[in-house]
């Protein structure tokens, strides 16, 4: 069995789960009829699954690779990526104006993970692009939207960002890359970046490059960092690419996984550049970005668990091996076996579910501006990341558990899934820098948006489930936990906080994944398969929320007691 998109589970998702008809009764986006959306899933899916999926492994074996300064791809890598770009996906929730299709950030965020789960390492291109567009769209003077955006919507031109150098990580207010004003508009660019997914390819007329850089003026740290746009052809007079720009690609990184995506070494030498934004407020014109790819980073996790579990369950249908006590031949009938899968599922769920509320919330803080929204999309969008990407870590290392022996043997592919994985959790701000956000600025409000979120659980609680009563009394101690857990972790400082970040972070993805797991049993009825998972949810993974609490309580004082002796070897 090849790869299957989540059609379905998004549709049940959308309508049972996270409310997707409230978006479409704003003006904004009231033309994301159910129709549509129906519609739009079904192709997603079959570009997803007849596409995108066979190159998955033609990705892996056969690594992007710079020849003579030019980047080739993975076999058959272009081909699918003009199929995505000749078909409108790159420009999915661009405006209208540009040639985008206005469609919710909520719609574009399932296509992505269902390409992102046949083929994660070309589906990073346009998610980059996506980034870019947003950020253009926001930030960018009329004239050069004009020049930029119809090219990128169309998927005729790509788009990265440059944030990382060699000593300037996590703290990018240590970048050095430097910006002069050619006193025409323009700015020469010189410095080099690290990390650049997608840096270059042989499928696109055109590469922009979004890049922090300082003025000579500018002052230390992130408030002196300015942001430009870096093409790597120079748009002529009729907006085509012209002349190459001073830029290159000076090498490519050598990869744990995500073989197909080319991680470049970017060189700028005066390279020219236009200022996006305001001189010396360059953070929060990329910050949009890097927002726009934390939501879709998080969707890489849950889409590579999706792919990771379905080899593991095909395998596990499929490979005989000992007696199971049910009588079965497979290994499926093993408990642990099934165990495995089980959480497998549990979590991926949780996982999907936490992301589309996210977007949902995203796309109602666009159509209605109201403080409630932008607040609950501020929220969730750490836990998305960070929840996201955690849950493919662990679904893809336990999908080579279920394979056993021949999960750590290249060819049957299980492995791969963990090399791809991996890095989610480290790039677009690892998690851990996740948590300490949510425990630092999106606490800032007391505790306003993670109660807003609670209360919404605690009246859907209040409704009589009497067979599910099991599961709403579990869900209600986990709701009071996190919400006296919230309520000590405001108080502390910041250093506390910080020490408990990552298991308060996990405490509110499991309470989130269990509210959504009470609905998908309530809308499918006692009995159904969504009833049966949500059962394994609340009996094996919520009961985790008490062990988090614990430790988020725990404060810094262990930690901050210990000395580099007492942990050196």
């Amino acid at each position: 069995m090849s790869y299957q998109a989540p059609v379905s589970d998004y549709l049940f998702i959308f309508n049972n789960i996270v409310n997707f008809p409230q978006i479409t009764l704003e003006e904004r986006f009231s033309g994301a009829t159910n129709d549509l959306v129906s519609a739009i899933l079904a192709e997603a899916g079959k570009i997803s699954n007849e596409v995108l999926a066979p190159l998955q492994r033609a990705g892996d074996l056969h690594p992007a690779r710079l020849e003579n300064g030019v980047v080739r791809t993975s076999p058959g890598f272009s081909e699918a990526y003009k199929s995505i770009a000749e078909n409108g996906w790159v420009g999915m929730a661009a405006k209208t104006e540009y040639g985008g299709m206005g469609l919710p950030q909520s719609l574009v965020h399932a296509v992505n993970e269902m390409m992102g789960g046949a083929c994660l390492s070309l589906q990073l291109n346009p998610v980059m692009t996506q980034g870019q567009i947003e950020a253009l769209e926001r930030h960018a003077h009329e004239d050069l939207k004009k020049i930029y955006l119809p090219k990128l919507i169309s998927g005729e031109w790509s788009g990265t960002m440059n944030l990382t150098e060699p000593q300037a990580g996590t703290d990018v207010g240590a970048l050095q890359t430097r910006a002069i004003s050619n006193e025409d508009g323009t700015y020469a660019i010189s410095g080099q970046k690290i990390y650049i997914s997608w840096a270059d390819n042989d499928f696109t007329e055109n590469v922009c490059h979004l890049v922090l850089a300082r003025l000579p003026e500018a002052k230390a740290g992130t408030k002196g960092i300015s942001l430009f746009l870096v093409p790597k052809f120079l748009p002529d007079s009729q907006g085509q690419p012209g002349v190459s720009n001073s830029l290159k690609v000076v090498s490519l990184e050598h990869k744990l996984g995500l073989h197909g995506s080319p991680t470049g070494v970017m060189q700028y030498e005066n390279a020219t550049g236009w200022m996006i934004g305001m001189p010396h407020n360059g953070m929060p014109a990329m910050f949009t970005m890097m927002n726009n790819a934390r939501l879709g980073v998080g969707g890489q996790g849950v889409a590579v668990a999706e792919a990771a579990y379905q080899k593991a369950f095909e395998y596990a249908t499929d490979r005989v091996q000992g007696v199971p006590l049910n009588g079965e031949k497979s290994i499926f009938g093993h408990a642990d076996v099934r165990r495995m899968l089980a959480q497998m599922r549990a979590d991926i769920f949780a996982a999907r579910s936490i992301g589309a509320a996210c977007a949902v919330a995203i796309d109602m803080a666009t159509a209605t501006g109201e403080k409630k929204w932008i607040s609950r999309a501020a929220l969730l969008t750490p836990i998305t990341k960070a929840f996201g990407t955690d849950v493919g870590i662990d679904v893809a290392q336990q999908g080579i558990q279920v394979h056993g022996g021949m999960g750590f043997i290249e060819e049957s592919g299980a492995s791969q899934f963990l090399r791809d994985v991996r890095v989610t959790a480290i790039y677009e701000g690892t998690n851990g820098i996740q948590a300490m956000d949510l425990v630092s600025r999106k606490l800032m409000d007391g505790g306003e948006a993670i109660f807003d979120v609670l209360d919404e659980i605690e009246s859907f609680l209040a409704t009589s489930f009497d067979e599910f009563k099991v599961y709403s009394e579990t869900l209600t101690i986990g709701v009071l936990g996190l919400r006296e857990t919230t309520s000590w972790l405001v108080q502390q400082e910041l250093n506390d906080r910080f020490a408990g970040a990552v298991s308060y972070l996990r405490l509110c993805a499991r309470v989130l994944g269990g509210y959504f797991h009470l609905r998908a049993a309530v809308a499918s009825g006692k009995g159904s398969s969504r009833e049966k998972i949500a059962d394994v949810y609340f009996s094996r993974l919520l009961p985790e929320h008490s062990g988090l609490a614990q430790a988020v309580r725990r404060g810094s004082g262990d930690l901050f007691a210990l000395t580099e002796k007492d942990l050196g070897l």
